[in-house]
């Protein structure tokens, strides 16, 4: 019990806590810059366990609950900042600090500077990283085909080097990887340097299923080729924010991707973690050091502030919907429009926290162990 405390729910907690306070720090500080009076900035919910009142008037506190956290404004009902009944009847000095009486155009920056904030501080991250570690950089060069896998099936040989996939250019093999391993077996167009000449050849990657870090049963796809050989190339600042930008996208394009793979019934639910998967993970990697667990945090920053901006009503991305359709209609959505988006929203979330949980406690063979109590 001890060494699951200290091994894994304290990292967990301390990397959860750091990206809550920065996800929040982005609201509270282009609300303050927008004019909006803050009440509240709370790590978690539920009771409060400690806080302090600054001369601005927020209270900051630290709650029962360390899952999630919330910034609470002037003129809002609750912590997911419903409108509260006073607010139509507030004095000309309440309203100019009010959130609900801002302009659409404010209330929108104030509701994605939560997720930028998760943004902004994973490719601060990766640019420290790749400045001073520096970038894997390693060319996309074939060094080895192994034998009975798609690429030997193709055609392709050691010293091919890959210019394109699919119409896009690549410059290092790691981006062939991310490629390819998103594949569910469909045909992938490349273009193939041999010798100085440029060869399109069409590769269907071979599907396996592997084992990732957080005990998933994965299908991923395989060209069977290995790399010649990599490198850590430091970068300069502007280079490294660049090239951590374009990292931070390809993560999210990728991801994206999954999840539509999982739609569509091409890659299974099952492969979706809960807070018990990114917890065991969370540990492991602390287990490695802080070096170590500063990019995973940068990683779960990244899918934070994604997650954050799906359309369902309680997340950012739900009250951004409810933004654009106001601008278009020159009108906020009615009260009971909006109480029933949130309410939905709020049994979606469930339903995939639930979800992924199961299958947490399903991957760690806790229903197996159960029926074996009673069997």
């Amino acid at each position: 019990m001890i060494a699951f405390v200290t091994g894994t729910l304290i990292p967990y907690l301390a990397v959860l806590t750091v990206l809550i306070f920065v996800h929040e720090m982005g609201h509270y500080l282009v609300a303050r810059w927008a004019g909006v009076r803050v009440e509240v900035f709370s790590i978690g919910f539920g009771p409060e366990l400690f806080g302090r009142t600054a001369k601005s008037g927020t209270r900051w506190r630290l709650s029962a609950i360390p899952i999630g956290g919330y910034v609470q404004f002037f003129g809002d009902a609750d912590a997911t900042s419903t409108p509260g009944e006073a607010v139509q009847a507030m004095s000309p000095e309440d309203r100019a600090v009010s959130f609900h009486h801002k302009s659409v155009g404010a209330r929108a920056a104030v509701t994605v500077a939560g997720p930028a904030a998760n943004f902004l501080l994973a490719i601060l991250v990766y640019s420290l990283f790749f400045m001073t570690t520096g970038q894997p950089n390693t060319p996309p060069e074939i060094g080895s085909v192994m034998p009975d896998s798609a690429a030997a099936a193709a055609g392709l040989q050691a010293g091919d080097r890959f210019v394109s996939i699919d119409g896009t250019p690549i410059t290092r093999f790691e981006e062939l990887v991310e490629a390819v391993q998103l594949n569910t077996g469909t045909p992938m167009q490349f273009i193939i340097d041999r010798g100085g000449k440029d060869i399109p050849m069409a590769v269907t990657p071979k599907v396996t299923e592997q084992t990732d870090h957080f005990g998933n049963h994965v299908r991923i796809g395989m060209l069977g080729v290995q790399h010649g050989g990599s490198t850590f190339k430091r970068l300069n600042p502007l280079t490294a924010v660049v090239e951590a930008s374009r990292q931070i996208w390809n993560m999210c394009a990728d991801s994206l991707k999954g999840i539509g793979q999982i739609i569509i019934g091409t890659r299974s639910g099952g492969e979706l973690s809960g807070p018990i998967g990114i917890a065991k993970l969370t540990g492991q990697v602390a287990q490695d050091g802080l070096l170590a667990l500063i990019p995973f945090m940068a990683l779960i920053s990244v899918q934070l502030g994604l997650v954050n901006l799906f359309p369902i009503p309680v997340l950012d991305g739900g009250r951004l919907v409810f933004y654009a359709a106001e601008a278009v209609l020159g009108r906020p959505l009615g009260q009971k429009t909006q109480e029933f988006g949130f309410r939905l929203g709020l049994a979606l979330v469930l339903m995939l926290m639930v979800f992924a949980t199961w299958n947490d406690l399903d991957r760690y063979g806790v229903f197996s162990f159960l029926k074996g109590l009673v069997t």
